[in-house]
């Protein structure tokens, strides 16, 4: 068992200073500033302080919940003494974790508020607030009315609280906790700055791994308009460059597999840069049509051949002959690549696109003004297009895709997202924004 020591943002997030028998907070922070942290220590508290109490934890996707939240509060349950199957059990299908005072912990997906609305509940969590919508949080208000109480919880108060990076924009967070602060909504900023607890390097390695807004929002924990025009922030000559194909250099192959149009970018890494030579984008076309013309173009390569991109493309069994990458693969090994040549690098789940975009930014040039991330602008018309087109909606964090209407007026806006989409997951995959 440890004992806990909380820095002060942690303990203004814990601890109530009013009297209203609702709480409402959010722990906004930078990398590192303890959020998660602190949440799932906050949960495991009201479970046991007040026995046969329910509470619910959540995020817009599950797969969050259970990499991130779920490990979080196992990891803490173990350094406070509690043992599986003594002191509390973990159904893994039903998702729920049970003490044995009757308490009960639930871990569930956001994203459609009607799987949770017949719950009732003392109290929620919220995993990267910010990513949910205000439905989902006027949804999760809804359900604290569980009106069981036991003998001794003489103090208890509903608590709905939850944790998020900075905005990048002034959504629901800033409505509801600056322009419309009620006395029991409660912001608590915490600067990664604030962390005593940090390695000495780490708030340096953060300034070269980020761009300067984002720096500013993420690690400084201010509000902004980081959402605000393009979605590549940055670019400039610099990033410019005259590559060349190397036959004997290991290439990545990093795919989109929207049909009309299916992007494919071609790139060279090394442990820092990003160099994208080439890509391969057709119109009405198939995953079959796409790899081949990759080997017509380059018929005799030597080295590796890395497959990043869209996990999606690889939705069923990974045995099945008709996933897009499993047609990549096929295509490959009939050319005459062998199984040492032929790797995949692909996610278990695609990231959320805004954890893409601050990896791709970070790439572009990070807050110290160096830039990590190249292309050759004679080859890679579409990916450029992108990169100086590509905007999110006025005053939101959405990404502005062109609709049907738009494509019809606007023949070359039915290029937006799907590059840049190619050449970001490999980025994030290789330079994620931890």
């Amino acid at each position: 068992m440890v004992n806990y020591k909380l820095l002060d943002k942690q303990k203004e997030f814990i601890e109530i200073p009013h009297s209203y028998p609702l709480d409402v907070a959010i722990y906004q922070g930078g990398y590192g500033s303890g959020k998660t942290w602190c949440g799932a220590l906050l949960g495991i508290m009201l479970a046991k302080k007040y026995p046969g109490s329910r509470g619910l934890v959540g995020a817009k996707e599950y797969e969050l919940v259970r990499k991130t939240t779920l490990v979080t509060y196992l990891e803490h349950l173990e350094r406070l003494g509690y043992k599986e199957n003594i002191h509390f059990s973990y159904n893994k299908v039903d998702k729920i974790i049970k003490f044995k005072n009757g308490s009960e912990i639930l871990f569930s997906a956001f994203e459609d508020p009607e799987r949770f609305k017949s719950l009732n509940l003392h109290w929620a969590e919220i995993e990267e607030a910010s990513q949910i919508d205000d439905s989902s949080f006027k949804q999760l208000l809804g359900r604290l009315r569980n009106t069981y109480r036991g003998k001794n919880w003489g103090d208890f108060r509903y608590r709905l609280f939850g944790h998020t990076n900075p905005q990048s924009d002034k959504g629901w967070i800033w409505q509801r906790f600056v322009e419309q602060k009620r006395e029991n909504y409660r912001l608590i900023i915490a600067p990664t700055t604030n962390n005593i607890y940090l390695p000495q390097h780490f708030i340096s390695s953060l300034k070269e791994s980020f761009d300067e807004d984002y720096y500013r929002i993420n690690v400084l924990g201010e509000f902004g308009d980081y959402s605000s025009g393009l979605v590549v922030k940055g670019f400039g000559n610099d990033n410019l460059k005259h590559l060349k194909y190397c036959a004997d250099v290991p290439v990545h192959i990093t795919c989109d597999f929207n049909v009309d149009p299916m992007c494919w970018l071609l790139a060279y890494t090394d442990e820092e840069n990003v160099y994208y030579f080439d890509e391969i984008v057709v119109e009405k076309t198939t995953t079959e049509q796409c790899i081949q013309e990759f080997i017509r173009r380059y018929p005799n390569h030597n080295s590796q051949i890395i497959i990043n991109g869209d996990a999606s493309g690889d939705n069923r069994s990974t045995l099945s002959e008709y996933t897009n990458y499993a047609i990549i693969r096929r295509a490959l090994y009939n050319h005459g690549y062998d199984r040492k040549q032929v790797k995949f690098h692909l996610r278990d789940y695609n990231p959320p696109i805004l954890n893409r975009i601050a990896a791709f930014n970070s790439r572009v040039k990070n807050s110290n003004g160096v830039r990590h991330l190249f292309l050759d602008e004679r080859r890679c018309k579409w990916f450029l297009y992108n990169i100086y087109n590509l905007s999110f909606k006025e005053g939101t964090s959405i990404v502005d895709v062109p609709t049907f209407s738009q494509i019809k007026s606007n023949r070359e806006s039915k290029f937006l997202e799907h590059p840049f989409d190619a050449a970001s997951y490999l980025t994030e995959y290789y330079w994620r924004i931890k």
